[in-house]
């Protein structure tokens, strides 16, 4: 057993998205050996961070400074009748990357995996109704993940969201570019079949 002060470390680096006691005992040693002043300046960005970043009023994209509006939502050129749904904020920065999308968007928060009033709770569902309401946005287009709970999450909003009477699109799933066949699990490979042109 690690003293007290290294072990309260691990089992805060622990709760990390996708970091296990393994990765986060590394974590804490690589800090041991860092020199002080690379740990103030560590502990001054996280500081910062928490005082700095503020979340945009329509998307909820993070942003930096005085406004309500991050640097999409208040740019006049984007396309403002298109609403791109997102589970989180580095879906939409992979979306940004590929300069092909120049709608809005909307971060919801996570996904409804077990549709447990609770993990309800967390996503942004009555700021998203909110912002569909809207008469400028035209069409909504769901761009969650190709996994079992980006597609429950997909299938929930198209049923909360059609009474707004907006048009409802899924992002096409199937095989990568450059993918081959015979790698594909059948599911990607049954939904490239089905979104074909």
């Amino acid at each position: 057993m690690y003293p007290n002060s290294i072990q309260k470390l691990i089992d805060l680096f622990s709760k990390f998205p996708t970091v296990g006691p393994r990765t986060a005992s590394r974590f804490v040693f690589y800090l041991m050996y860092l020199p002080k002043e690379k740990i103030e300046e560590l502990v001054q960005a996280i500081s910062n961070f928490k005082n700095k970043i503020k979340l945009c009023q329509l998307c909820f994209n993070p942003l930096e400074g005085e406004g309500g509006l991050c640097k999409i939502c208040s740019d006049p050129t984007r396309d403002k009748t298109l609403l791109c749904i997102v589970e989180k904020e580095t879906d939409l920065q992979a979306i940004e990357k590929i300069k092909k999308y120049k709608g809005l968007y909307f971060i919801l928060g996570g996904t409804v995996s077990n549709l447990k009033p609770e993990a309800l709770k967390k996503l942004r569902l009555k700021e998203l109704e909110e912002r569909v309401k809207s008469p400028e946005i035209q069409e909504v287009i769901l761009a969650t993940n190709s996994t079992t709970e980006g597609q429950a999450t997909a299938l929930y909003l198209q049923r909360l969201l059609k009474p707004f009477n907006k048009k409802i699109v899924q992002l096409g799933r199937g095989l990568p570019m450059g993918g081959e066949l015979e790698y594909a699990d059948e599911e990607t490979l049954s939904s490239a079949l089905e979104s074909r042109r």
